[in-house]
């Protein structure tokens, strides 16, 4: 397998499950609830030196739902900053959707509406030299739709059930990582 990118490509990454350990049935309101899956932080340095722009693309119902607001997942999201900064790493941008998934909001993942107010901010993205990695079938739609190679991250079983929408699968983004720095030119 041979996932070739240069500095000049885009990294989008889904934040819940991917960056952070997910809450089952609940949402991270609070610095104290994050807690970066191990090996995220040397992925996320490794990738500082082999993409231009990393973007994360987060769907937060929570605020949607009421049990959180926009301040509250500005502090998780400093925190979330900080840290991947002290670490060596970098996000250059988090872009959110708070809509309930039942709106169906252009902006809420599967839709685009996050990719466009990307490139609306950064105007040399080429979505066919970016990568969409996710832990949902909603993360790889998202990057199938604007022609960007899919990365599952995660157990195969959502690639299995869904061959068109994974280019690849990896457990983690460490083993992603890795996987990236081997290959870079």
């Amino acid at each position: 397998m041979n996932l070739i990118t240069d500095s000049s490509w885009t990294l989008f990454l889904d934040r819940d499950g991917v960056i952070n350990v997910r809450i089952p049935g609940d949402y991270i309101r609070t610095p104290e609830q994050f807690e970066f899956i191990p090996g995220t932080l040397e992925a996320l340095k490794t990738f500082a030196s082999s993409f231009s722009r990393i973007i994360v693309v987060t769907n937060q119902q929570g605020i949607g739902k009421g049990l959180m607001n926009e301040e509250m997942l500005h502090t998780v999201h400093k925190h979330m900053l900080d840290q991947v900064q002290s670490a060596g790493g970098r996000i250059d941008r988090i872009f959110y959707s708070p809509y309930l998934c039942s709106r169906q909001h252009v902006s809420r993942k599967p839709g685009i509406g996050m990719a466009l107010q990307a490139r609306a901010e950064y105007r040399s993205i080429n979505f066919r030299k970016s990568i969409m990695a996710g832990d949902s079938l909603s993360d790889l739609i998202f990057g199938r739709r604007m022609g960007m190679t899919t990365v599952l991250i995660g157990p195969p079983d959502i690639a299995r059930k869904n061959p068109d929408y994974a280019d690849y699968n990896f457990p983690d983004l460490l083993t992603f990582a890795e996987e990236i720095k081997a290959n870079s030119p």
